[in-house]
């Protein structure tokens, strides 16, 4: 009895140098992997810090407006009416804030005209769409813009991939649009600084001519300057009042104009 009682006693104290041992080595593995975690957390952390040392702060898209655009297409234009895929990308494409004065960049995707200076304005978005719609363009036409203003409406008019030709009677906004249209890669865009109701005669006939400042009648230069099979977009009408959008078209030589609606334009301005 007693000696089965000191071999129990015996194999119970091997047992427990075993789970000692067993235990002791479970220890120093937990210990080897927070020391490992730690190091390596350590090292991501020096890798993390240097190379937000060494490398440039992320910025947002270059075009931080693209959003703004999208809305104004999806609200302003195309849930008007405008449906030319081709310009409500255009439109979706041109960076109207470029064309904006500064004191307006808050206002530049806001559904309305915005001045410009020298008593001009930049159009609502809205109409800029609709008269470029009614032009009806397929690429590779020549189009004549009367009022070059801002440059805008012709940046919207190169994106359709049609020959732009815009003239402007102020001097400055002339030249401030000639550098803009550079600046902002529109350099294709022909530009003159002369009186728009006699058009430019050099470059006719055009398949397309747009009108962004209202005569109280249409000239007659840009009727004759208008191709067979060509379109006319023209607000005509009494200054400071609103005015009729006209459609103009040319076939065999006869002139058949369309009400598109109301409008209200800055007059278009030159001894005529």
């Amino acid at each position: 009895m007693l000696r089965a009682t000191m071999m129990k006693g015996k194999r119970l104290k091997i047992l427990a140098g075993f789970l000692g041992a067993v235990m002791v080595l479970f220890l120093g593995f937990l210990l080897w992997r927070a020391t490992t975690a730690g190091e390596r957390a350590g090292s991501e952390r020096q890798a993390t810090s240097s190379a937000t040392a060494g490398s440039p702060v992320p910025h947002p898209s270059p075009d931080s407006h693209a959003r703004e655009r999208e809305k104004m297409v999806e609200y302003q234009i195309k849930g008007r009416g405008v449906g030319d895929t081709e310009v409500l990308q255009a439109m979706a494409s041109v960076p109207r804030h470029e064309f904006v004065p500064d004191d307006y960049l808050d206002l530049a995707y806001a559904d309305q005209p915005l001045p410009i200076g020298h008593g001009q304005t930049i159009s609502q978005p809205y109409i800029v769409a609709l008269m470029t719609e009614l032009l009806d363009l397929q690429a590779g036409d020549r189009v004549l813009e009367i009022g070059t203003g801002s440059g805008y409406q012709a940046a919207v008019l190169a994106e359709l991939g049609v020959e732009v030709y815009s003239v402007e009677i102020i001097p400055e906004l002339a030249e401030s649009a000639r550098e803009l249209l550079d600046r902002i890669g529109y350099d294709q865009v022909q530009t003159l600084n002369a009186d728009g109701y006699y058009g430019w005669e050099e470059h006719a006939p055009y398949d397309a001519i747009m009108v962004t400042a209202a005569p109280d009648h249409v000239p007659q230069p840009l009727v004759e300057q208008l191709s067979d099979g060509g379109r006319m977009v023209i607000p005509v009408g009494p200054v400071g009042w609103y005015q009729t959008l006209w459609l103009i078209t040319k076939e065999n030589g006869e002139v058949e104009y369309h009400n598109k609606g109301g409008v209200q334009f800055v007059p278009l301005t030159g001894e005529h």
